[in-house]
């Protein structure tokens, strides 16, 4: 991925206002992100630990998407996997991840949903540069290239239905 400016980040947002994606937290640690390794830009919001975003470039545009999460209060043993890169988390690793639908259908409360992990760090995680805490990457026979586009596609149908 490209690296991002903030300006960049906040004009990309399609399922908020403008006004909404200027008031959003961006990270401050944009210069300092590894770009090469990332997939799609995620950030949780420090100052509303129920909010995410994230920004993934498209067909030469940028898309971003806020989104909203229930943090899991599920017990020890549960594991989730994430639908985006297939790592599996212990409590609390991955949440359901619903965004409002752009345009009038998101003014009606209409929304969409995917689990994720609830860092966003599904490119990291896909090239072994994070490791989950207690949880797994299962051992695939797809290549890295293979599972990174396997990622964005996953990605792109959740987009798709915004």
């Amino acid at each position: 991925m490209r690296a991002l400016t903030e300006k960049d980040i906040r004009s990309s947002f399609v399922n908020c206002s403008k006004g909404e994606a200027k008031r959003l937290t961006v990270p401050r640690d944009l210069e300092a992100r590894p770009w090469d390794d990332l997939d799609f830009l995620g950030w949780g919001d420090p100052g509303a630990p129920d909010r995410s975003y994230l920004v993934v470039e498209r067909q030469d545009r940028l898309v971003g998407v806020a989104m909203r999460f229930q943090p899991a209060r599920r017990g020890f043993l549960h594991r989730s996997m994430c639908s985006l890169c297939l790592t599996t988390h212990p409590r609390g690793g991955v949440a359901l991840m619903t965004a409002r639908r752009s345009g009038p259908a998101g003014r009606e409360g209409n929304s969409v949903g995917a689990y994720m992990c609830t860092d966003l760090a599904c490119s990291l995680y896909l090239r072994g540069l994070k490791v989950p805490e207690t949880g797994a990457r299962f051992e695939e026979s797809l290549t890295l290239e293979e599972q990174i586009e396997r990622t964005r596609s996953n990605l792109f149908a959740f987009i798709d239905k915004l």
